[in-house]
């Protein structure tokens, strides 16, 4: 059976504490292993979470503050140290190339793995595999940012009440599954549209337009909410979200699992997260993020 999980490597925002790691966050996605904002501590924070460098085949790096990316020297020498035999693939923005560059290069080590580079300059898809498709959406901070988004293809669920109306059954179930019609009968009668999952990840940023498309229908949103409502002005002139504006945007967008993260040091008190996201309007499943949690991206309907 395939695993769709995300594992929480660290939920802490500019200063980590004693009980939050910097950023880090590995979704499970079938077979692959896609490895978001590494931040100061990822290397460690993976071996507590039983997360090995051949886990990883992507990297992808939101923008270029440290607690987001200050642990890519430490991932990007192990995956080499380790011997990883398949490509590793690490998205970024291009503005911040030389910030790539210096952490990549940032001391000595043995290349032993070519890490292919696909930086990021605009909205679009990056990538397009058999189980999703990853696009970026710009968002708004001091700094360039992206946000990253997995849409699987739909495919199509078989009726078998339908099929046996119709007589339909042994391989000519595959048939009409790869022909499209078997006869006078298409497959639109025998089955129906099976929507595919959708994760997106929104890290440091003001509303904007970048957000919502991020967001919307996804089955899994992990959002940054840095600050309690109470402290807005804060969130606007540094360029973040609150708690009641991240369960605001879920609720706009329909989604269904809401994990909430990146918090900063200054509350002690997480299930106030919670209580804001409720208040702005949102009822769907939600997560408030600690380090080494373990979320399942919620099954189809």
């Amino acid at each position: 059976m395939s695993v769709r999980e995300l594992v929480v490597l660290g939920t802490a925002s500019q200063v980590p504490t004693r009980h939050r790691n910097h950023n880090g966050y590995l979704l499970r996605w079938d077979g692959e292993g896609i490895l978001f904002d590494p931040g100061e501590g990822t290397q460690r924070q993976m071996l507590r979470a039983g997360v090995a460098a051949h886990d990883l085949h992507r990297i992808c790096v939101t923008h270029f503050h440290g607690d987001h990316s200050l642990g890519l020297a430490g991932v990007i020498q192990r995956i080499n140290l380790d011997r990883v035999p398949h490509e590793i693939t690490a998205h970024f923005p291009r503005s911040g190339q030389r910030f790539y560059d210096r952490l990549r290069y940032s001391t000595a080590y043995r290349e032993t793995v070519p890490l292919t580079e696909a930086p990021v300059d605009s909205d679009g898809v990056l990538a397009s595999t058999k189980s999703y498709v990853l696009e970026a959406h710009k968002l708004s901070h001091p700094v360039e940012s992206y946000g990253y988004r997995l849409v699987e293809p739909d495919g199509r669920r078989m009726l078998p009440e339908r099929l046996a109306s119709y007589g339909i059954g042994g391989v000519d179930v595959g048939r009409i599954q790869r022909e499209g019609a078997l006869g006078d009968v298409s497959l639109d009668e025998v089955s129906e549209v099976r929507r595919g999952q959708r994760f997106a990840f929104v890290m440091d940023t003001r509303l904007c337009d970048g957000v919502y498309a991020l967001a919307e229908g996804c089955d899994m949103l992990v959002i940054e909410s840095t600050f309690l409502d109470g402290d807005m002005q804060l969130a606007v002139d540094h360029g973040h979200l609150t708690a009641g504006q991240a369960g605001a945007v879920a609720r706009d967008a329909g989604v269904r699992h809401l994990v909430l993260t990146h918090f900063s040091q200054r509350y002690s008190e997480p299930d106030e997260f919670e209580r804001q996201a409720r208040a702005a309007g949102f009822e769907g499943e939600l997560t408030v993020a600690h380090d080494l949690l373990r979320v399942p991206v919620p099954k189809r309907r």
